[in-house]
């Protein structure tokens, strides 16, 4: 019987993973990234270097309900048990959660329209076993919701959001954003921020964070929000949330 070779193809992954012992998403020379992780699974599997492309970044400590990458592969067998294969050999604090075959037209990074990041704030001291998920807010007040509330109204749409990006090593380039969604949802002692935009800068969303929880701690007016954002300018008013409160949760396309 003749075995004829399996087509190189497109795989499209949807993945989540616990950011706390890594060092972010993004490949680095100590290995010890999320992308380091699954491409040497694949390396195992295919007999050779397989390169992944990821939606985006994700800082150290930074989590993710949906991350999505893709890359090309000869596979003969169904995506159902190259899944399979992929996840046997990963880290448990990395999951596939979908594995499928598509166009070879579609691009993890530059096929995406959209994406929703969460951050999440407990006021008091999280539980041993959250801590690593949520920003602890150890202060006898409570964060003021509506004045958060009406600070990230102003920052919702389309602006240039340099002033809450923080310096990658290089130039900024274009930084107009479409904030489409930004809302503080509150209950009990968890407070949570969702964010929606066709794109976001360099540490932008801990940026925004940071600036939206001092103004739920009085120290500084939503006015002055929409002003920093206005000047096109970094300020060291505005402060970087930790990243163990955040979350990738989506990607559009």
């Amino acid at each position: 019987m003749v075995i004829f070779p399996a087509k190189v193809r497109r795989w499209r992954c949807v993945c989540a993973y616990d950011g706390s012992g890594f060092t972010g998403w993004q490949s680095q020379p100590s290995r010890d990234a999320v992308q380091d992780a699954i491409e040497a699974r694949l390396a195992r599997i295919f007999k050779g270097a397989i390169r992944i492309h990821g939606s985006g970044r994700t800082d150290a400590g930074v989590h993710a309900l949906g991350q999505v990458f893709h890359f090309d592969a000869a596979w003969r067998h169904s995506a159902a048990k190259l899944r399979t294969a992929l996840q046997v050999g990963l880290p448990s604090t990395i999951q596939i959660k979908s594995l499928v075959g598509v166009s070879g037209e579609f691009h993890a990074r530059f096929s995406a329209v959209k994406k929703r990041y969460s951050y999440r704030i407990h006021e008091g001291l999280a539980d041993p076993f959250k801590q690593a998920f949520v920003l602890s807010r150890e202060r006898p007040q409570r964060l003021d919701i509506d004045a958060m509330r009406a600070a990230a109204e102003g920052l919702k749409g389309r602006h240039d959001f340099r002033a809450f990006a923080a310096d990658n090593g290089g130039e900024l380039g274009d930084a107009v954003r479409d904030l489409s969604r930004l809302d503080v949802d509150a209950s009990g002692r968890s407070v949570k921020l969702i964010y929606e935009a066709n794109g976001f800068l360099y540490k932008m969303v801990r940026s925004l964070t940071g600036a939206l929880i001092a103004v739920g701690e009085g120290r500084l007016e939503g006015a002055a929000i929409r002003a920093i954002l206005d000047s096109g300018k970094r300020t060291e008013i505005v402060e970087t949330a930790a990243p163990q409160g955040l979350f990738l949760e989506r990607v559009f396309y």
